[in-house]
C-alpha cells in the first residue's frame, strides 16, 4: 500500500493552493472540489452558504462567517480581476480590525493542517488568497 500514499494524479489538487514560502499547514480549496483525507480542520471562510452544497458534503469543522469580507467589500469587488489590488488592501484593513477571527484560523494551524474552502470560481482572486498569505505572514513571524 505504499504506492496509494502518493498523489496518482495531480488533477485531485488542481484547484488547492498551499503556502508558497516553507512548508506551510495551510491550504486554500474550492468548497465544491470533495473532501481530502489529508485537509485537516475543513473551515469554510465564505459570509454566505455556497449554493448547491449540504453541510454533510461541506464535511467542516466550522464556518468563520467573521473572517470573510464585509458585504459592503464583497459587493464592491464583485470578483473583478481588476479591482484585485485594491481588494487585497480592504480586505487586509478588515482582517487588521477581526484579529478574534484570525486568531481562531492561527489556532488551528498550530494545531495541524488547515483547509480554508471557498466557494468563488476564480482560484486566484477571492479573499482565501489573502488570508492564506496573512496566515502564513503571521506563522512565520
Amino acid at each position: 500500500m505504499p504506492h496509494g500514499s502518493q498523489s496518482a494524479s495531480s488533477s485531485s489538487s488542481a484547484h488547492a493552493h498551499h503556502a508558497s514560502s516553507g512548508v506551510g499547514p495551510i491550504c486554500i480549496r474550492r468548497i465544491y472540489d470533495d473532501a481530502q483525507p489529508d485537509d485537516g480542520a475543513r473551515v469554510l471562510v465564505d459570509r454566505l452558504w455556497p449554493r448547491g452544497i449540504s453541510k454533510d458534503r461541506a464535511a467542516l469543522t466550522l464556518w468563520l462567517k467573521d473572517v470573510a469580507p464585509s458585504t459592503a467589500l464583497r459587493h464592491w469587488f464583485g470578483h473583478d480581476p481588476a479591482r484585485w489590488d485594491e481588494f487585497q488592501k480592504r480586505y487586509r484593513a478588515e482582517l487588521d480590525a477581526n484579529p478574534d477571527a484570525v486568531q481562531q484560523l492561527l489556532a488551528f494551524a498550530r494545531r495541524g493542517k488547515l483547509t480554508l474552502l471557498y466557494g468563488a470560481r476564480d482560484t486566484e482572486h477571492n479573499e482565501a488568497v489573502v488570508l492564506l498569505q496573512r496566515l502564513n505572514a503571521l506563522l512565520a513571524a
